[in-house]
């Protein structure tokens, strides 16, 4: 089955700046197509498990998503308007660049750019697992043997499939991965990571409860927050090269809390795009 749908998206986008920092995000990178107006994604549904594909065009404000798949079609399509920031109202965005020249530079070295990575706070927590004491690449590495191996077209695996995989002794990884791995599918399986209801929560109660999964702690809580439910306003707490990055940029004595007090009510996306751009140059006010 197929399905086509149009968002109008609010505030400033760039499918082609989006789909560039995808391609080269590490921990959940999408293959490199050719067409750099068109963005196509495989992802698993967290409404229903199943293995959808995804593609999408911008026209000026309206972006065009047509999704395929044997599930729930229209929640797939509203899943992918959530990964890739589609719908939020970012028409007060431009406004911090404003008030603070360092997310300007920012904004400036990624223009239209808008959070995207992880299709789903599922993805993100087990993320959190693999990437725990090791390397990125080795734990990208696992993700895609994961997709590969239990996963059904090549998206990664459901919850109930990962839990078998694991009980069955199927799937082994280093240390108490897979154990933490179990815990975060069996917390997706009860609903516990659905991106809308850890969206609506307060912040510091998602964050709790989140932390009651084990295998996650401050830094995957906060990652699965900001990464995976594409909350727009969360200020991550755990995260030491974003200080250090504050630090570089904002000069010594100047701590996260304070800068970020100028970012509401996208913490999230600044926060972001601080990481995003840790390499560019200090920008002179």
């Amino acid at each position: 089955m197929r399905h086509t749908t149009t968002i109008e998206v609010t505030g400033p986008w760039s499918l082609r700046t989006g789909k560039r920092f995808w391609e080269g995000f590490t921990p959940a990178a999408i293959p490199r197509r050719g067409d750099p107006d068109a963005l196509y994604v495989s992802f698993l549904s967290e409404y229903d498990w199943t293995a959808v594909t995804a593609t999408v065009t911008q026209h000026e404000n309206r972006a065009t998503v047509t999704v395929s798949g044997d599930g729930d079609l229209d929640a797939a399509a509203g899943q992918v308007a959530r990964f890739l920031s589609l719908d939020v109202d970012a028409t007060g965005w431009p406004a911090i660049g404003g008030r603070d020249p360092v997310i300007a530079a920012a904004r400036e070295a990624l223009p239209g750019f808008r959070p995207c990575g992880f299709t789903s706070p599922y993805e993100a927590a087990a993320w959190a697992v693999l990437s725990q004491r090791t390397s990125r690449v080795v734990a990208a590495g696992h993700s895609r043997r994961l997709s590969i191996t239990h996963g059904r077209e090549g998206v990664f695996p459901a919850p109930s499939v990962l839990i078998r995989a694991i009980e069955s002794g199927e799937l082994t990884l280093p240390g108490r991965k897979a154990d933490y791995l179990a815990a975060v599918a069996g917390a997706a399986a009860d609903g516990v990571l659905d991106a809308r209801r850890l969206r609506a929560l307060p912040e510091d109660d998602a964050r709790a409860q989140l932390r009651e999964i084990s295998g996650i702690g401050p830094f995957g809580a906060d990652l699965v927050l900001i990464r995976g439910a594409g909350t727009a306003d969360v200020l991550p707490r755990a995260e030491p090269r974003l200080d250090a990055e504050i630090t570089r940029r904002y000069g010594p004595g100047r701590g996260l809390g304070e800068v970020a007090r100028a970012w509401r009510p996208f913490r999230s996306w600044a926060a972001v795009h601080l990481r995003a751009t840790a390499a560019a140059p200090i920008p002179v006010p």
